[in-house]
């Protein structure tokens, strides 16, 4: 807000009224944003899926290429997990936070409830 503010108030308009119709519509606008995001549609829209990078030990280029994910990117995460080898990584996932989540080879696949951002209403 106030990168915004700063040409009103050093600017040729130095006007209170244009700093306030400013911070009304940066405000209005992230208001508008909050509120349809809470939308299924528009939510997916704008948050991208999960995309998984290294699939059994194996690198996945086309999906690394696309998600611009490279080698060394995936080897710090696996040092991060206390992993050394690609052999030892069963799945990799890049996460729509821009994380790198590791499943090393090996363990089991376990199941968590998640919690349900959306709930659906009937109308």
């Amino acid at each position: 807000m106030a990168n915004a503010l700063q040409p009103a108030i050093t600017g040729p308009d130095t006007s209170l009224g244009g700093g306030f119709v400013l911070i009304v519509a940066l405000v209005g606008t992230n208001y508008l944003v909050g509120k349809l995001d809470n939308m299924p549609r528009f939510h997916r829209l704008f948050t991208p899926a999960p995309a998984i990078i290294v699939r059994d030990g194996k690198y996945i280029s086309e999906v690394m290429k696309r998600e611009g994910v490279d080698q060394e990117e995936v080897e710090m995460s696996m040092r991060e997990h206390g992993i050394v080898d690609l052999k030892e990584v069963q799945l990799a996932v890049l996460e729509p936070d821009g994380t790198i989540s590791i499943v090393p080879t090996g363990s089991a696949m376990t199941r968590t409830k998640h919690r349900i951002r959306y709930h659906h209403r009937s109308g």
